[in-house]
């Protein structure tokens, strides 16, 4: 294969930018004070998880009940200042290594920066799953086949990552009205979600594909699609020393590593249940609003976060109620390819 001229110097400008972003990543390392480190229980084969959390103690019993049970082995995770007891919920659990920080979670690079030198440090030759707190992630056959299996199946592969969509699940009346018990699968208060109305982008520049859609492109950025959050990402990656992510888990470098969401591959991918809109959503918002460390461009996303504060009610005449995987292999909005 031959390449052009333009095709060699924007290689050579990703290769160069991706190395920023590990010195970054190691300049961040100084945010960062160990609260709780058992790194050292981490064993050869072990399947890390990763996550950077504020305030999340709701969410939280389930996320890492689940992580668990899908074969996540020891947690890496960043905690930002919480002050609703994450912080010494996470230090209890004895397959966590928790570090904390109260520094810009934006200025982090959304947290991406101070994970990069987490997994520097302990991810090279791990299978790394990268989420957050409010992410579910299922895949085709989850329950009856782990983490495990499906990390030798794509290494067999040669397949260093998996593809995945988040999927904004949300309640049946308005977001306030709704009640959720910590511990519960989150799908028992986010009975639904927008089974259609996504659209496919190819970013020729990372060579990968971009999703958008769902409940908050339907109703809060309809004037303006394209500033409506990105739905693809790539959380689960044989990781390496020189591989980091370029915008949360949305894009990675080296480039190979965003190909896992085109099915030429015939590799299965994931949906992350994305539980943002439980009920305490339309408290943060308004605090959300006033931080503005959740978005590159805060100006744009002022009505949106008003808009929560109201409590809206997500609903729509072709909302779905969730069922269980197949009903979104069946829908098309994750496949299994050759798994």
């Amino acid at each position: 294969m031959s390449y052009s001229a333009q095709d060699l110097w924007l290689a050579y400008k990703l290769r160069w930018r991706r190395r920023r972003y590990l010195a970054r990543a190691w300049r961040k390392r100084r945010e960062l004070s160990s609260v709780q480190d058992r790194t050292g229980q981490i064993r050869p084969d072990d399947i890390l998880g990763f996550s950077t959390v504020r305030n999340e103690a709701e969410r939280l019993p389930y996320y890492l009940e689940h992580m668990r049970g899908l074969g996540v082995a020891h947690f890496l995770i960043v905690d930002n200042g919480s002050v609703d007891g994450s912080a010494e919920l996470l230090a209890r659990q004895p397959d966590i290594s928790l570090w904390s920080t109260g520094a810009s979670y934006k200025a982090a690079r959304f947290g991406v920066d101070w994970l990069g030198w987490l997994k520097r440090e302990f991810a090279p030759g791990h299978w790394a799953l990268t989420l957050d707190a409010d992410e579910i992630l299922i895949y085709p056959d989850y329950e009856m086949r782990g983490l495990r299996d499906l990390t030798a199946w794509l290494r067999a592969r040669s397949a260093p990552s998996m593809g995945a969509m988040m999927l904004d699940m949300y309640p049946a009346g308005t977001l306030a009205e709704a009640e959720y018990t910590p511990g519960a699968p989150i799908t028992d208060t986010l009975t639904h979600f927008d089974p259609f109305g996504y659209t496919c982008e190819w970013l020729p520049k990372y060579q990968t594909i971009s999703l958008r859609g769902g409940p908050r492109k339907r109703l809060f950025f309809d004037q303006e699609p394209n500033y409506a959050p990105h739905l693809h990402k790539f959380p689960l990656v044989d990781w390496k020393r020189s591989y980091a992510y370029v915008s949360s888990t949305h894009t990675a470098l080296p480039r190979k590593l965003n190909r896992a969401l085109d099915i030429r591959y015939g590799l299965p991918t994931g949906i992350l249940l994305h539980s943002k809109f439980l009920p305490e959503v339309v408290r943060k918002s308004a605090e959300e609003k006033t931080r503005e460390e959740h978005f590159t461009h805060p100006e744009r996303y002022g009505i949106y976060y008003d808009r929560i504060a109201q409590s809206p009610n997500l609903i729509c005449p072709e909302s779905a109620l969730y069922a269980g995987p197949e009903q979104l292999e069946d829908l098309g909005l994750m496949w299994r390819g050759d798994w």
